[in-house]
């Protein structure tokens, strides 16, 4: 665990994580004018869906296209949180209107939602209170499948097991 919160190390698939190369990261957005900056390269199209996101082991927000996979946004590192992200433009001051844990190559817990709040703070974005779609994650102690729970139904769907109550997706952490 860091100073800040757990870090996730990336439990994806081997593919997207090898297809990495140095710089491929998204764009750090560590103040409100890096924000300023990267929102105005946006295309209205970009704008209408979320993009991905991450918060590095340095709990600063890192930005990149929707279709981008979490890992090459985070440069292949440990992050503190992933997922995707929605803006709107309220009263010429930027809103996150959607946010989620959704990362399957990362699969962090919905606690990380503190280093979250705390990167678009940073970057003075006005925000919800919580993930507005939180994912519950687990991997299943019998097949090691990763499972997304939903429902409150904590059973493996790959071969009907208990899954536990607490986060366990990386079995180092």
């Amino acid at each position: 665990m860091s100073e800040r919160g757990r870090g996730y190390r990336y439990v994806g698939p081997v593919e997207p994580k090898a297809a990495v190369r140095p710089g491929d990261g998204g764009r750090r957005i560590g103040s409100a004018a890096d924000f300023g900056s990267w929102i105005v390269e946006q295309s209205v199209s970009d704008l209408a869906e979320p993009f991905t996101f991450v918060v590095g082991m340095d709990g600063v927000l890192r930005l990149a296209p929707r279709r981008s996979e979490h890992v090459a946004c985070a440069d292949g590192d440990m992050v503190l949180s992933a997922g995707e992200i929605r803006f709107m433009s309220e009263a010429e001051r930027w809103t996150v209107i959607e946010v989620s844990n959704q990362s399957t190559g990362y699969c962090p817990d919905a606690t990380s939602w503190a280093e979250v709040a705390r990167a678009l703070d940073a970057a003075q974005l006005r925000r919800p209170t919580g993930f507005t779609h939180a994912v519950v994650f687990r991997r299943c102690p019998a097949c090691q499948e990763h499972n997304i729970v939903r429902e409150d139904d904590f059973v493996c769907v790959f071969c009907g097991g208990d899954l536990p109550a607490v986060w366990n997706v990386d079995p180092t952490a």
